[in-house]
């Protein structure tokens, strides 16, 4: 069942707008919002706060799909699955849940995800961004780099050192909402590919993160990333081969379509071959 939804949605909704989104760096609103409507924003998130209570398998299915429609939506609906979204669903509190999963399963806002730096790609033990204790709030500085979804989210999980001297032990994680003062955006990063998904830098200038957004405790970081990524990988898995398959699928069209020496280019032998 989801795969023929999936497969009809990419067909009808994606695959035809797929190359003016890109050309435009145009955020496809209109099909994120669709995606929410049918469950596929919080495909393993509990219904209880938006999600479809789906496996894995139908999340790898849905990637794959999805992205041979449009990669852009690919990777901008997995990084909301598992970049995003995971951490909040494994380690967030039902407050948490609430305000920063609900929405965003439903396709009404998406996130990002934090952990990448200028100096330090995904080496989470060595986070530059720090996040001090004040009262009842953190306060954060740092720049987080490479960020899929950046120019176009609502809150971002950020990862930031909360203790040097604990080092990979004492990075922590926070939920912070990207209109909070002092919170800012680089320059959008200009793609060779996948263009209608924004990427770029996460900038915390004295960033005042309330207590309540820090998800699971002080000094889980690490261990909240390093289980996020893990489960990434599967949309990573799908986007690449929906991608493939679509690289595949426009290449047998253009060998038969393309004429050449009288015939269509796919009765050569060479084209056969391969």
């Amino acid at each position: 069942m989801i795969y023929s939804m999936c497969r009809n949605f990419a067909d009808t909704e994606l695959a035809p707008n797929a190359a003016k989104w890109d050309k435009e760096h145009s955020y496809p609103s209109s099909a994120v919002s669709q995606l929410g409507n049918l469950g596929l924003m919080g495909i393993s998130f509990s219904s209880t706060y938006g999600g479809a209570d789906l496996d894995y398998l139908a999340y790898a299915i849905a990637m794959e799909e999805v992205s041979r429609g449009c990669a852009s939506t690919g990777v901008i609906m997995s990084v909301q699955n598992s970049l995003y979204g995971g951490p909040v669903d494994k380690f967030g509190t039902n407050e948490q849940k609430e305000k920063y999963l609900t929405p965003f399963a439903e396709g009404k806002s998406i996130g990002c995800f934090g952990l990448s730096e200028p100096g330090n790609g995904s080496d989470a033990g060595a986070a530059s961004t720090t996040a001090v204790k004040s009262g009842s709030s953190y306060i954060l500085n740092g720049t987080k780099a490479w960020i899929t979804n950046a120019h176009d989210a609502s809150a971002a999980i950020v990862f930031a050192t909360t203790d040097k001297s604990m080092k990979h032990k004492g990075i922590s994680a926070f939920i912070v909402d990207t209109d909070t003062p002092g919170f800012s955006l680089g320059e959008k990063e200009d793609k060779l590919g996948i263009r209608a998904s924004s990427t770029g830098n996460l900038i915390m200038e004295d960033v005042e993160v309330p207590a309540e957004n820090l998800l699971g405790e002080e000094g889980m970081g690490f261990k909240i990333a390093m289980m996020t990524l893990d489960a990434g990988r599967i949309g990573i898995a799908g986007q690449a081969l929906g991608i493939a398959t679509a690289s595949i699928d426009c290449a047998v069209k253009y060998a038969l379509d393309r004429q050449a020496f009288g015939s269509p280019i796919s009765k050569l032998q060479s084209i056969q071959n391969k």
